[in-house]
């Protein structure tokens, strides 16, 4: 059946390289993507140049902006465990955000790859030995897909841990800073509207997120033995109890 569709909004980058596939000429919106560049979506942030445009969800200080709170949580914090994926783009710059902030905050990063399910106790058992203070997860496919395990890890290696999604703090993570996905989805609008009165995705800036949200969930905290500060918890935007 021919839909005779005019835009696709997609969620993600797996749903918008499935569109990237399917068309070259229908206008796809990404609805959020890490790394719209490095996944290979559009020619650059500024100038798409193809039938991509939309949102982006990572700014590179993110990372070490959440790794200067989590020293707030943990004042003592002096070595942090910091799982990433090698294999993922952004993965480089991400990295050296958080090692740019530890070295201002005199903490010592200990770096883990995690590329497919089997490494996932393996870094923890890795960071255990390591006597890691608490847990840092950068942008990775194989962590989200299995969070409801890294969440249970962390906590019963009774880890303090900051999360690239804020879907795993409802898995029962500790703590999220970052992007606001909903207000993503709403400037999402703006281009679906642009795009039906005329204007071409490849002369549409891919735009980097403006708001950003704290999410702690104390029943976490609890379970690890944590005290968030208060002045955190004013801070946050959610808090699950």
């Amino acid at each position: 059946m021919n839909l005779k569709v005019e835009v696709i909004v997609t969620q993600g980058p797996i749903a918008t390289r499935t569109a990237k596939n399917a068309t070259t000429s229908i206008p796809i919106v990404m609805g959020f993507d890490d790394d719209p560049v490095g996944n290979g979506f559009v020619a650059s942030l500024a100038r798409p140049g193809r039938n991509i445009t939309g949102l982006s969800a990572q700014r590179p200080e993110l990372s070490g902006k959440q790794l200067e709170i989590l020293k707030e949580i943990v004042p003592k914090l002096a070595r942090v465990a910091v799982f990433g994926n090698n294999e993922e783009p952004g993965n480089t710059q991400n990295l050296k955000e958080v090692e740019l902030a530890a070295k201002a905050l005199g903490i010592k990063v200990h770096y883990l790859s995690v590329v497919s399910p089997n490494d996932i106790e393996i870094a923890f058992r890795a960071a255990a030995e390591e006597r890691a203070d608490a847990l840092l997860l950068l942008g990775n496919l194989v962590l989200n897909n299995q969070r409801k395990q890294a969440v249970e890890l962390a906590v019963k290696h009774r880890l303090p841990a900051t999360y690239f999604h804020p879907e795993f703090i409802a898995a029962g993570g500790l703590m999220y800073y970052g992007t606001n996905y909903n207000d993503l989805f709403r400037r999402a609008a703006t281009y679906v509207d642009k795009i039906l009165k005329g204007a071409k995705a490849a002369d549409l800036p891919v735009e980097q997120p403006t708001k950003f949200e704290l999410i702690i969930n104390l029943r976490t905290a609890q379970q690890i033995g944590l005290a968030i500060p208060p002045n955190i918890l004013a801070r946050a935007d959610r808090v699950i109890r």
